[in-house]
Formats: structure tokens, sequence, C-alpha cells
């Protein structure tokens, strides 16, 4: 495989979450659109990074790719296999080469598994490694990857602080040696220079292990250091993609702008000069958006069109992704 060889494929992928009323008789009254029609690729080898605000459906699509939610329409491929179509153990079985780190390294390990039990666990339901032994030594291996004592294994997750959480849960990821890896906001519940050293720990797994990743954040400057692509949410759909320097330095859609606008810069003399661009009103729910764009009840140059009809997902210029009909 090459570089250009496309391992996940998103193809329209939506995913509404159902609003319900009544207790006894429950009757579906309207949707949550948390995911609206989306399409991209990621190439192998490549960090993919997800930027946009909170709420805006960035988990969700990192879930939904991996099915850990079910999509309510589109495709996923995975080596141009259908994940949406699968289900039982074809599923099961795919799953092995697809892993998750999850935001919240204090909520996604179990308090009641020592550290071993939970980077090994993976190895036990997939059936890998039966003996203990054979088990407990591949753990102690995970836990030297991502820079923890082996003997810590015995260990509960109270016992540790944030970061080294947030390693076990690195290492979890890595224990059936997958291919593809989403980061849903790995860093952000981490103090500053922890953060620092838990993405040069992915970078350095993804050299060794040519690893590929979909990196879910909000913090831009940290998308800029890992990503090789950048895709920006807003309100379910992705509204520009293009090369990290390349939306850096041209950004195209509006929104776009107005992100990387508000990125505080540590030079006080290009900070006082710089244009920033403030949006008016709030974030449109997802259960009632807009007409047409979503984002034109906040953008600073809608115009009629904006409000009619929704922009069409279209190559702008070479590899520079944009869904605006002003651009």
């Amino acid at each position: 495989m090459t570089n250009n060889e496309v391992l996940v494929k998103v193809e329209n992928l939506t995913k509404h979450f159902p609003i319900t009323r009544g207790i006894i008789v429950q009757r579906e009254i309207g949707a949550v659109r948390a995911v609206d029609g989306i399409s991209f690729e990621i190439k192998k080898g490549e960090t993919l990074g997800l930027v946009g605000e909170s709420g805006c459906g960035k988990s969700t699509t990192g879930r939904t790719i991996i099915q850990l939610h079910r999509a309510t329409s589109g495709k996923v491929y995975y080596k141009g296999e259908d994940l949406t179509e699968l289900k039982g153990e074809g599923l099961r079985k795919l799953r092995r080469n697809m892993q998750i780190i999850f935001q919240d390294p204090y909520a996604s390990l179990n308090p009641r598994m020592t550290v071993g039990d939970i980077v090994g666990e993976p190895l036990e339901v997939h059936g890998i490694m039966r003996s203990r032994k054979a088990r407990r030594e591949r753990v102690q291996e995970l836990l030297r990857l991502v820079g923890l004592n082996p003997y810590f294994i015995n260990r509960y997750p109270h016992e540790f602080s944030g970061g080294q959480r947030q390693r076990i849960g690195v290492a979890r990821a890595l224990a059936l040696q997958p291919e593809f890896i989403v980061c849903d906001e790995p860093i952000s519940a981490l103090d500053v220079s922890i953060q620092a050293q838990v993405v040069n720990l992915l970078e350095e797994l993804q050299d060794k292990f040519d690893l590929t990743y979909l990196f879910i954040a909000h913090d831009l400057s940290m998308v800029r250091h890992i990503s090789d692509r950048t895709a920006v949410m807003y309100l379910g759909k992705v509204v520009e993609l293009t090369q990290r320097e390349e939306l850096y330095n041209n950004p195209l859609h509006p929104y776009t702008q107005a992100l990387l606008s508000a990125v505080p810069v540590p030079d006080p003399v290009a900070e006082r000069k710089r244009q920033r661009i403030i949006l008016t009103g709030d974030v449109p729910s997802p259960a009632n958006p807009p007409s047409g764009c979503y984002f034109h009840p906040r953008c600073p140059i809608a115009q009629q069109v904006c409000q009619e009809a929704a922009p069409e997902w279209r190559e702008a210029v070479p590899d520079h992704w944009v869904a605006c009909h002003l651009v």
C-alpha cells in the first residue's frame, strides 16, 4: 500500500438522534442532526485533523465511522468494505483494525479493573494470547511503549494522574495492533505541558507502527502541529477540507476564517495589527437547523442564495474542498 491509498472513505454520512415524547408510549417528534451528510477520505499513514466548536458533531463522526454509533444513512468504507452493512461477527473481526482513544481519561477506564486487565481486555475479547502469562507480557510491553512502568499492571486507575491514564488508554488502543485510530480529543482534559507529551507520543507511535489517525480537537494550533490535512465542521457538516498549511494560510470558508482569527498569536505587535472576525448570534440548534447554508445566520458575507439553497461540496482549487456559494 502507498500513502495515496485510501484507508477510510466516508460518503454522505448521516447520524440523527431521535427526540421522543411520552413515558409509556413514546413517539418521535424530531431529530438531532448530529452529523448531516458529510464526505471525506483518510489516506493510509496520514493524520486527518477534524476541528470545530463544541457540539458540532466531531465526536459523533468519529464514533459513527468505527460503528460505535450506527449510521442513520450514508456509507463508511474501510479498505473498500462497507462497514454500515456489516453486523455481528463480520464487524467484530474488522474492529481489531479500528480503535478509539476517548476524550476523558477519568471516565473511559473502569475503576474496578487493574491496568493489566484494562489493557489486556481487548486481547481476551478477541481470543489473542490465551495464556495469562503471554497476555501479561504483552500488556507490560504495551505499557513500556507508552512510557509507563510495566510493573504498574496491578494498580488501579485512581492511582494515576490524568496524563498517565490517557497513556493507559493509548496502550489499550494499541493492544490489537490496529491500522486506524480515532483520537477523540485525547488531550483536551489534560494540562498544557502534558498535552505536548501525549501528542509527541502519538506521533512516535504513528511513525513506528504506520498508524492512520482521525485526530479530533478544538485546539487549532495543536491540530496544525499534528495533522497532514484538516477538516472544519460546523453544525454537523464539513465546510472545508484541505492540506494543513493551505488551510491556515488560505482559508476560503467564512467560518474557517473566523475560527483562525481567534487563535492567539504570541507576538503582541502582530496580535494588535491582525483583524479579528467576531461572529454574531449563537450556534443554531442541530434539532432545528436553519434553511440553506447552516452558517448563513452568522455569516458576515451571507447573501439571499445562502438562505435558500444548501451549498455544494466542491473542489474550489486542487485538493481544497469547500461548501460555500460565495467562494
